[in-house]
């Protein structure tokens, strides 16, 4: 999450120079990257055991056989 943390804060110094652009080296725009990716995926994958835990509930009556 540090990366991520240090984008913020650059963006938020460049608003208060009422900068226009943002320049990031390629190493801190791949960690960035990564970590995105990561918190996309650990989502992912809360909401798919999420839904896998669900309870289902079946009622069966054969009451004439």
């Amino acid at each position: 999450m540090i990366h991520i943390k240090r984008f913020i804060d650059k963006i938020a110094s460049m608003e208060g120079k009422q900068g226009r652009d943002v320049v990031l080296p390629i190493s801190d725009a791949r960690a960035l990257r990564d970590e995105i990716t990561k918190l996309l995926l650990d989502q992912r994958e809360t909401n798919t055991t999420q839904k896998t835990n669900e309870v289902v509930q079946v009622e069966m009556k054969g009451e004439k056989w």
